[in-house]
């Protein structure tokens, strides 16, 4: 779908905003601010299909999945879904409240990323299942023997891991992070000490698949 950027011809406003190409009403739009005339601003056609440049697949030795344990906003379980997609993580290990792909708030934020997914109802008995399956489980949070995640270089090429995101307020459970072969956290600057879930995973998971071969220039 193509989009163009209109301005309020009203100087006092001037309000900018897109609208789709193909769904302009026939009396034209009317700024949604002060309901003045627009105009189509120059030269600002912007299709939504377009892409900047692209990352290169992760390397194949790399094998990253998340596990969200308790992520109480729908809204950040459809944000992770789509970062996940677009960082290369290869599957997502829903545990206790998190929603699921068919809760019908989810595709908005999701925007229908295609991410493999499955979910326990009890985050403890998932964590121990991937564990038993081979997996190695990487924490990501504020902890005091949690290593710097930008001094950790890439995952380990010989064992699929998984990067445990638990929840917003009062992080991973601590059965689950007692089960972790790592803790890893992300060093702050401000007085916050944390964090948006969905900044903090990409971070992570950009880093651990990504981190080592852009510091190359490959």
């Amino acid at each position: 779908m193509t989009y163009v950027l209109h301005q309020c011809v009203n100087e006092a406003c001037r309000f900018r905003f897109p609208a789709a190409l193909d769904t302009e009403p026939v009396d034209g739009y009317r700024c949604p601010h002060c309901k003045s005339e627009v105009a189509s601003a120059e030269a600002t056609a912007v299709s939504s299909s377009d892409r900047g440049p692209q990352l290169q697949d992760a390397d194949s030795n790399l094998h990253l999945e998340l596990m969200l344990d308790n992520i109480r906003s729908v809204g950040n379980v459809g944000s992770l879904f789509r970062t996940a997609d677009g960082v290369g993580v290869r599957a997502m290990h829903l545990g206790g409240i998190t929603a699921t792909p068919e809760h019908q708030r989810f595709a908005k934020s999701a925007l229908g990323t295609p991410v493999p997914w499955d979910h326990n109802l009890n985050g403890v008995d998932l964590a121990r299942d991937l564990k038993g399956r081979g997996y190695a489980l990487w924490a990501l949070e504020e902890h005091p023997e949690a290593d710097d995640i930008f001094t950790v270089g890439n995952l380990p090429a010989d064992q699929p891991t998984v990067l445990v995101v638990g929840n917003e307020v009062v992080g991973v459970d601590p059965e689950i992070l007692a089960m972790c072969d790592r803790v890893v956290s992300i060093p702050m600057v401000g007085t916050k000490r944390s964090l948006n879930v969905v900044v903090a995973c990409g971070i992570a998971a950009y880093l651990l698949l990504h981190g080592r071969r852009q510091q190359e220039g490959a």
